[in-house]
C-alpha cells in the first residue's frame, strides 16, 4: 500500500473513530454562518454541506428552513446524520479526492467547514475545482480551514510534506493556509469575505480562516 493510501485509510479509521453514537441535542451550533445570512436567505436548492461530521453546521442550515444534502468520508458520521436528521432527504457517504458525486451546477451554495485542509497542493486543486463544478454560475462557497497560527492544533508541527503541509501525529496530511494561500487556491472566484480568526468549540482555541468566495457568472 503506498503512502498516499496509508494517509487516507488513517483519516478515514480516525473520522470513524471521532463519530460514535450521539443524540440531536448534543449537537452544537457556532455562530460562523450568521454573517452570510443575508445570502443563504435566497439559496432556493439544497445547500451541500460537505464534510458535515457531527452535523453542526447541518443543523444549523435546517434552523433557517434550508434543505441541506450532508456529505462525509465517515460512515458513522452519515449514520448518525441520517439518525439525527430524519427530514433530511439525502446524505451521501464519499472521499472528496473521488471528486463530488454530483452534476454540473447542482448547487447555489456550498459550505466545507474544517475540511478543505487535509490535501496536498494538487489534491487540493481538484477538489476545489470540483465544487466550482457543481456550483451554478454566481453560486457561493462558504469555508473555514486552518491558518498557519493554529498552533494548538498542529501549525508547523511534524513532518513536512510540502509547504505549510504536514503529517499529523494521527499520521494524516493536515495542511495550514495563510491568505497568500487562501488567494492562491481561490483564484478562480471572487473573494467576497476573508478573516483570520479564533474559534472556541474546542478545549483548546483554534486560529482559523473564515471565507466566502463566489464563483463568476461567467463560468
Amino acid at each position: 500500500m503506498g503512502q498516499a493510501q496509508d494517509y487516507r485509510r488513517n483519516s478515514l479509521d480516525f473520522w470513524n473513530g471521532i463519530h460514535k453514537e450521539y443524540e440531536r441535542g448534543s449537537i452544537k451550533t457556532d455562530d460562523w454562518l450568521v454573517r452570510f445570512d443575508d445570502i443563504l436567505e435566497n439559496v432556493s436548492k439544497p445547500v451541500l454541506d460537505l464534510g458535515c461530521g457531527g452535523g453542526n453546521d447541518t443543523l444549523y442550515l435546517l434552523s433557517k428552513g434550508l434543505r441541506v444534502i450532508p456529505c462525509d468520508q465517515s460512515e458513522n458520521a452519515i449514520s448518525n446524520i441520517r439518525k439525527n436528521f430524519p427530514e433530511i432527504e439525502d446524505a451521501r457517504v464519499f472521499n472528496m479526492l473521488d471528486g463530488l458525486p454530483f452534476d454540473d451546477g447542482t448547487f447555489d451554495a456550498v459550505v466545507a467547514d474544517l475540511c478543505l485542509h487535509y490535501f496536498g497542493e494538487e489534491d487540493t486543486k481538484r477538489i476545489i475545482a470540483a465544487i466550482s463544478r457543481v456550483l451554478t454560475p454566481g453560486g457561493h462557497l462558504f469555508f473555514r480551514v486552518n491558518s498557519v497560527n493554529d498552533v494548538n492544533h498542529g501549525a508547523g508541527q511534524g513532518i513536512e510534506l510540502e509547504h505549510h503541509v504536514y503529517e499529523s501525529e494521527e499520521k494524516m496530511v493536515k495542511r495550514f493556509f495563510d491568505e497568500d494561500d487562501i488567494r492562491y487556491f481561490f483564484k478562480d472566484f471572487e473573494i467576497l469575505y476573508l478573516h483570520e480568526e479564533v474559534m472556541k468549540r474546542y478545549n483548546l482555541e483554534k486560529i482559523l480562516f473564515r471565507g466566502c468566495v463566489r464563483k463568476p457568472w461567467n463560468r
